[in-house]
């Protein structure tokens, strides 16, 4: 990607225009991160970019951006240029083109704002962003609160930079996103959920809740996770705080650091598994009781499965990751309880599309205790891993429901799904091994 991002360079330089690259990659190759994407800066116009690269898909050309994808590689291009106006809080009115100052001075952030000559290997700063760099401070470019009513998303922006690359906010930047913070109402949900998925996977999302909870923009876009805060446990099994405090300590125990403790885990973790333990415990709000001995939160997880899958609509997540999510939320007090299963139907769980991810969701509930309580989350890895490998090399199923309509002589129904699963239980569970131990088991249920 680098090396075509400089061929694509020099061909706009040998045309005579001036380019660079621009904003997020700068900043993440200063900070030693290798980029995920590169973006382009020139002189050259829309039209005169056209001429020079090809493919080129005009996906913003009334704004002066272009995209163009070279060897596999997509990369943004842009003409220099400065914003007109304020349409939506979110877009301008309309663009001119200006040089590369003005274009770096219309930039959100100053850690944003740098240009790199990769030919020439030269940072290009009109906005202090180094310096800001090296003293780990996050600040608006100009006067943050017009950064602000430009694009109301910065807001969000500010406190994913500052937490998920350990920085500090300028005075002047703290002050103008706690006072605009109700402008994220309107903000499309797509784009605060795409913010929000890249805060809670990077390495300590806790960071950026209690940022948002701090500076007043949690209430408006989850307003249910906050009533986390303050809200009371059994002490006798939490002693690490309130729910709130809990919750935190989960989330930042689902890493991808090669030290994380879950030795199921080949794969990082997934934006729903990290929103199911992020959630796991938000039904505990609306269940809370003080019973005769201790606090008690009956049903908090079918409570907090409702709870999450409104959320995650309203955030317009997909129908696959709000299923997955609320499945999670709902079953992960089932860990304990599977113990003292019969091994057929303990097999059944251990089947499940998402009982991995289960298992994990029990593991970082786990990790939010003071003290860590991992013993029942230990006996059930190792039993998981034993009854997996010898469910592995059973058949699939002894029959079909073709075969128990024949022999019963009924037609379609819930009736069949019923014994199938009475026999698929008792066939993980070994009490019976062929077809027509399976068949004779089907008799005796109808």
């Amino acid at each position: 990607m680098k090396n075509t991002s400089i061929d694509i360079i020099k061909k706009l330089r040998e045309s005579g225009y001036k380019a660079y690259w621009a904003g997020g990659c700068v900043r993440d190759m200063l900070l030693g991160i290798k980029p995920k994407d590169i973006d382009i800066v020139t002189s050259a116009k829309p039209e005169d970019i056209e001429k020079i690269l090809d493919p080129i898909i005009p996906v913003g050309k009334e704004f002066g951006v272009l995209l163009t994808i070279q060897n596999g590689h997509r990369f943004e291009i842009a003409t220099f240029r400065s914003d007109i106006g304020v349409k939506d809080g979110r877009r301008p009115e309309s663009v001119k083109f200006v040089d590369e100052k003005e274009d770096a001075l219309r930039r959100d952030f100053t850690i944003n704002g740098m240009f790199y000559d990769p030919i020439e290997d030269k940072i290009i700063d009109y906005v202090g962003g180094q310096k800001d760099m090296k003293d780990k401070i996050v600040r608006f470019i100009g006067d943050p609160e017009q950064r602000i009513l430009e694009d109301h998303l910065r807001i969000l922006r500010a406190v994913r930079f500052k937490n998920n690359y350990n920085l500090q906010y300028h005075p002047d930047t703290y002050k103008s996103i706690k006072k605009h913070a109700h402008l994220l109402k309107k903000i499309s949900s797509e784009r605060i959920r795409d913010e929000l998925n890249k805060m809670i996977m990077g390495e300590k999302p806790s960071q950026s809740f209690e940022g948002m909870f701090e500076l007043g923009i949690l209430e408006h876009i989850i307003p249910e996770l906050c009533l986390l805060k303050g809200l009371a446990q059994p002490y006798m099994f939490h002693t690490e705080g309130d729910v709130w405090d809990h919750t935190m300590r989960a989330i930042n125990s689902v890493t991808d650091e090669e030290s994380d403790p879950n030795p199921l885990r080949e794969k990082s973790p997934t934006i729903a598994l990290k929103w199911a333990v992020l959630m796991h415990d938000i039904g505990k709000y609306e269940t809370f009781k003080i019973d005769k001995d201790r606090i008690k939160y009956n049903s908090h997880s079918e409570v907090g499965a409702d709870i999450a899958s409104k959320i995650l609509k309203r955030l317009k997540f997909s129908a696959q990751d709000v299923s997955k999510v609320n499945w999670l939320i709902r079953h992960h007090m089932i860990v304990v309880p599977l113990f003292k299963m019969p091994k057929g139907r303990r097999r059944h769980w251990f089947l499940m599309p998402h009982f991995e991810d289960l298992l994990e969701v029990f593991r970082a509930d786990s990790m939010g205790i003071v003290p860590t309580i991992m013993k029942d989350y230990e006996r059930m890895l190792k039993l998981y891993r034993h009854e997996i490998a010898v469910i592995k090399l059973m058949p699939k199923s002894l029959v079909n429901g073709e075969e128990i309509m024949k022999l019963l002589k009924i037609k379609p129904g819930k009736k069949i799904g019923q014994i199938l699963k009475k026999i698929r239980e008792k066939q993980l569970a070994g009490t019976i091994k062929n077809k027509k131990e399976a068949l004779e088991i089907a008799r005796k249920l109808y």
